[in-house]
């Protein structure tokens, strides 16, 4: 049953490197614009990649933030659900273990959640909590209920 306040979709990364990480490991669902690609068209569809799930709606701009990797992160807000029950993944091949010759498929994203603000500003990347704290600026800016 979801909850009547306020909680956002984040992503756990897939793969043996993530396997164990949890606080400071899930993200916003995300990835590279390819070349001339607008931006919130690259959201939606790196979204739907990692998620199954195409978002529709009325998208909110949130400002760009920089994760310690240098990565610009681009960012949009939206209202809307889905259930993490039913997440379809892309994948990505790695050799593992390292230098072991074998490779292996791994989804992109391994688990996806919704959470409260306050839970989500411990699980989301560090550099990310600036966009929960402008989508929650936001949002009392326009009087809805936290």
């Amino acid at each position: 049953m979801r909850s009547s306040s306020l909680e956002v979709l984040l992503v756990h990364p897939g793969g043996p490197l993530w396997q164990k990480r949890d606080a400071g490991a899930w993200t916003i669902p995300k990835g590279l614009p390819e070349a001339g690609e607008d931006l919130l068209a690259a959201a939606r569809r790196e979204f739907a990649e990692e998620t199954g799930h195409a978002p529709e709606g009325e998208f909110t701009a949130l400002k760009p933030v920089t994760q310690k990797s240098g990565k610009v992160v681009h960012a949009w807000a939206i209202e809307g659900y889905f259930p993490p029950g039913e997440l379809r993944s892309n994948t990505f091949t790695l050799e593992w273990p390292p230098r072991s010759g074998r490779f292996a498929e791994f989804p992109e994203v391994d688990r996806a959640e919704f959470f409260d603000l306050g839970t989500a500003r411990q699980k989301i990347n560090p550099a990310q909590v600036a966009l929960l704290d402008e989508l929650e600026r936001l949002l009392r800016g326009k009087g809805t209920p936290l």
